[in-house]
């Protein structure tokens, strides 16, 4: 009889308990996938003029592409102009740290850009640049 209770405390005692690694792993995938910095598209290519003075900017959220036919682009999605300062409201609401960056097609007009310009500045981010090829 003592055997036998002698062989199911060896038992007992050889199982290993994977739940505390188990939360350690799946704590350290939530970390990683909360901090993973995923690469943004504002949803068209745009073919941008050259600029000798062009330096890349980091941080950079809030992509929004003016076509050759002054269409704005912003998250894939086609914006009307009126909506554009509600759309930037709404992703510096989201990540108040980022900036935006305006990708203008080399044919599309000055009108267009401004209007981006000032509904960014309207939604109240002032760090607005124009991206451009070096």
């Amino acid at each position: 009889m003592k055997q036998h209770f002698q062989n199911l405390v060896d038992e007992e005692e050889a199982n290993i308990d994977l739940t505390p690694m188990l939360d350690v792993v799946f704590i350290m995938l939530i970390f990683f996938i909360v901090t993973a910095s995923f690469v943004k598209e504002s949803g068209i290519d745009v073919n941008r003029p050259e600029a000798a003075t062009a330096v890349k900017k980091d941080r950079a959220n809030i992509l929004v592409a003016i076509s050759d036919t002054n269409e704005i682009w912003i998250n894939k999605r086609r914006i009307d102009e009126r909506a554009v300062q509600a759309n930037i409201e709404r992703l510096y609401a989201e990540n108040p740290q980022g900036s935006v960056v305006i990708q203008a097609d080399k044919k599309a007009t000055t009108e267009t850009l401004i209007k981006v310009m000032d509904a960014s500045r309207a939604a109240g981010v002032y760090d607005v640049s124009i991206a451009a090829r070096e």
